[in-house]
């Protein structure tokens, strides 16, 4: 498969401070790719590097092949999705979306009819003579959408599009922007700080901490055999084990991951701990459980019969189910 975005060693500096850091990053052609990340780990300056938006302070990059150092944003084969969609208030729709073409010099029936098409592709047919304020958050988003693919770019970078949204709205256009990828055969690259986003839609997620990617693989991956103690604390819901507790519970002295959800009540059981809270989520139940000194937190689905607080059980997991982290030091922990 060939590669679409290439970092080789890329750093970005603003004075002293190291918005990313020696990056090393391959996006592969026709992928959902999403960089993961708290406020100030690096990816939205990742993004900008691919943008044009910023130059690298050092290292490489490539886009489709060709180096992308020094080449201004309008002459790279990209187009941005902004979270604040940068509609043109004053222009209806139709001319927001056909901006693009225009500015190349395309007459006005080649720019509207290739407005049409690209309106059609986020299902907004018959919206062009409205202006983006007489328009809903989740219709803004996808003119925004369907203005950046109107250029047919061989990357469309996506900057937390979505965390405007409302939650029901949110979890909408997740679907409609995977299915619109698998469609289209676009390389996506997405920028966001939410786990669900980036593991319910990405082939794969790089995740970032202090400008520097902690790991890269496909959302299972990431999430069931995180590398380090940041990614399993980040990626989803996980009980981070120190060493010494991890080495009471399997004999092996590294940090470790075990997922709420793996633990179950059991009898016989391996382990017992008392119930120290019980707090009802709706489709689940979270209890919080100490274990020799060390507090765990376990999910269930809510409607079954679960212990009170303060009740001692009996709780086991599967041996697969407590991973051993690379990072033995604990230096990355959350």
């Amino acid at each position: 498969m060939r590669t679409a975005v290439l970092f080789a060693n890329v750093s970005c500096h603003f004075g002293s401070v190291r918005a990313v850091d020696g990056v090393d990053l391959e996006v592969r052609e026709g992928e959902f790719f999403a960089m993961l990340g708290p406020s100030g780990s690096g990816k939205t300056t990742c993004l900008r590097l691919i943008a044009g938006f910023q130059q690298p302070t050092a290292g490489h990059i490539e886009i489709v092949g060709e180096a992308a150092e020094g080449v201004p944003p309008y002459r790279r084969n990209v187009n941005t999705v902004f979270q604040d969609y940068a509609l043109f208030p004053h222009l209806n729709v139709l001319d927001n979306v056909s901006y693009g073409p225009m500015v190349r010099g395309a007459s006005k029936r080649e720019r509207y009819e290739a407005a049409d098409a690209s309106l059609a592709l986020v299902q907004l047919q018959g919206y062009g003579d409205r202006k983006p304020g007489a328009l809903s958050g989740g219709q803004r988003q996808r003119v925004a959408l369907a203005r950046a693919l109107i250029n047919q770019p061989k990357v469309l970078l996506l900057d937390e599009p979505l965390g405007a949204l409302d939650l029901k709205l949110r979890e909408q256009m997740q679907e409609e922007l995977k299915g619109l990828q698998r469609k289209l055969g676009i390389t996506f690259v997405f920028v966001t700080h939410d786990q669900g986003e980036a593991l319910s839609m990405a082939d794969r997620v790089a995740v970032f901490k202090d400008g520097k990617i902690m790991q890269v693989g496909s959302p299972d991956e990431v999430y069931s055999k995180p590398r380090t103690p940041f990614v399993a604390d980040f990626v989803g819901s996980s009980n981070v084990l120190p060493p010494e507790v991890a080495e009471r519970l399997c004999g092996k002295r590294y940090w470790a991951s075990l997922r709420p959800e793996a633990i179950k009540i059991a009898d016989p059981a391996q382990h017992k701990a008392r119930v120290v809270t019980r707090s009802f989520l709706g489709g689940t139940t979270r209890l919080a459980l100490e274990l020799d000194g060390f507090r765990l937190s376990a999910m269930f689905a809510s409607g079954r019969p679960l212990p009170d607080d303060g009740e001692i059980i009996g709780i086991s997991w599967e041996d697969q189910d407590l991973h051993l982290m690379e990072d033995v030091s604990g230096d990355d922990r959350p």
